[in-house]
């Protein structure tokens, strides 16, 4: 298992949202005139660099996968759809420039939170639509985009009922939150006592603390005794734990969050996490889509994001096509009604009726083609954008950790993208 996922993420909580907060809609719900050449061309932007560099070719490799099979199924309108070149650069409202000049129609990415509104700036300037395969900063459902702006990945405060039903599950009555301090651990930790109320467990201690000095949240847990404690963070992760296990929290009386999860070993004491469980967003690749994509990189080791890229790849080319345009407005004004949201614009190209759902381009190409609406359910599961281009359900997979504190896969589960 890789965490790179909560890793990368971590930069979430240094998101400052410099443009004004706007209401949802824009070019999400708007009627958009035809004004496409003919190609539809999709950029990528890969804002990955350091110990984080491996989560680009997973991206790439699925977007690659995705517009293989486009071009197999006719492509857009009779010309097969165009991946520009790629770049990799932290860089992002350089890379957007450059794929602006390039004529992208659509740009998926990028990966990091806190780089995302640099990019949007730049590509809802150009009536270019985004799509994050990654980005989960809550900050980001309000951001001013004119509406050209959607991710594949849920936002941070998703994961709350489900760490409550973590707990629940394991039968406590009790609960306590431990948490980071920061933009993440305090959205994060306030939804999940949210959620604690609202299923009638107690909460019984909330205490933050800064990383590297989890001492007197540790000691605090410990005197409100609770049944489960979740721990919400990121950086200061590690060392949260360890002052837990100091003062006698350890083990299955812990639930992490993802940005928590990680494969800890023997950096943390004996049995420091033995029967502890976590959380990671997204789904475990299928057998098949892990095979499709190494065809595509023999190399390929790692599928983080892939599932969300190859998604937001085919959602594109698919509202594409029932919008009958590949320019980036008419792009974003298809995608909530392709991915089965239920958001009603005031007008828009293709059928009307109850959807299909369909999985793949092909698929979704025939039920277009049979006069039906196609709602795209793709590897990362039901998408549902909403009027803040959100997905309105969120999918997590499920890990226990052994004695050696390392993690194994262990189920999944599925929650409102509001988290609730």
């Amino acid at each position: 298992m890789r965490t790179g996922r909560a890793v990368v993420l971590a930069a979430t909580a240094a998101l400052t949202l410099t443009a004004c907060l706007g209401p949802t809609g824009g070019a999400r719900v708007a009627q958009a005139d035809a004004s496409g050449d003919g190609t539809l061309r999709i950029g990528l932007i890969l804002d990955n660099t350091g110990p984080q560099s491996f989560l680009n070719a997973p991206q790439l490799a699925a977007a690659k996968l995705a517009v293989k099979e486009i071009n197999a199924a006719g492509g857009h309108k009779g010309k097969p759809v165009e991946l520009l070149p790629e770049t990799i650069s932290a860089d992002t409202a350089a890379q957007a420039k450059a794929l602006v000049a390039a004529k992208a129609d659509v740009v998926i990415g990028p990966t990091d939170s806190s780089r995302a509104p640099a990019a949007i700036d730049v590509l809802s300037n150009a009536k270019t639509a985004i799509i994050s395969p990654a980005n989960a900063a809550r900050g980001l459902t309000s951001y001013q985009s004119n509406g050209y702006y959607f991710r594949t990945s849920a936002a941070d405060v998703a994961q709350a009922p489900l760490l409550v039903k973590l707990a629940k599950d394991s039968g406590a009555a009790t609960l306590a939150v431990v948490y980071e301090e920061g933009s993440y651990g305090k959205y994060v930790s306030t939804a999940v006592a949210a959620a604690a109320r609202q299923s009638g467990l107690g909460s019984v201690a909330v205490a933050g603390f800064a990383p590297g000095q989890a001492q007197q949240a540790a000691a605090a847990v410990k005197a409100a005794a609770p049944d489960a404690v979740v721990l919400v963070s990121r950086a200061g992760a590690q060392g949260a734990i360890a002052e837990l296990n100091n003062a006698g929290v350890a083990g299955k009386k812990l639930i992490l969050s993802d940005g928590a999860v990680n494969q800890y070993g023997p950096g943390l004491g004996s049995s420091a996490l033995d029967g502890a469980r976590g959380i990671l967003p997204g789904t475990f690749a299928s057998a098949h889509f892990q095979a499709e994509l190494v065809s595509v990189d023999p190399g390929l080791s790692d599928m983080t994001f892939a599932a969300e890229t190859y998604d937001a790849v085919n959602l594109a080319a698919i509202a594409a096509a029932v919008e009958q345009d590949d320019a980036g407005a008419s792009i974003a004004a298809g995608l909530i009604g392709v991915s089965g949201g239920r958001v009603q614009a005031p007008g828009g190209a293709g059928p009307s009726g109850e959807a299909t759902v369909c999985k793949s381009y092909q698929e979704c190409l025939d039920v277009l083609r049979d006069g039906k609406k196609p709602d795209y359910d793709g590897e990362s599961g039901r998408i549902g954008f909403d009027a803040n281009g959100d997905v309105s359900s969120a999918n997590y997979v499920l890990y226990t950790y052994g004695a050696d504190n390392t993690a194994t896969m262990s189920g999944s589960e599925t929650a409102s993208s509001n988290g609730s």
